[in-house]
């Protein structure tokens, strides 16, 4: 499946720094696809980085190809996880 990445997807990669390796692995594999707001989508995926567990999310955009509009780490485990 492919994806591309909005501008404001990659700034916030780099700025969060998230590890693309977690990235690609959770839109190829998302432990969880949750249904959004306006043809949107979140993936989610548990992750541990440095013996601390956080959610990763990514919004997506059902276009095809798809879009990556936004993610982000998260505590809020949760909150989010259903």
């Amino acid at each position: 499946m492919e994806y591309y990445f909005s501008e404001h997807a990659q700034q916030e990669i780099k700025r969060r720094y998230i590890p693309l390796e977690y990235v690609e692995t959770t839109l190829k594999n998302p432990q969880q696809i949750i249904e959004e707001r306006e043809q949107r989508q979140c993936y989610q995926s548990l992750i541990t980085i440095y013996d601390k567990q956080f959610l990763l999310r990514i919004i997506v955009n059902r276009d095809n190809p798809k879009k990556v509009i936004t993610l982000y780490l998260t505590t809020k485990i949760k909150k989010y996880w259903r």
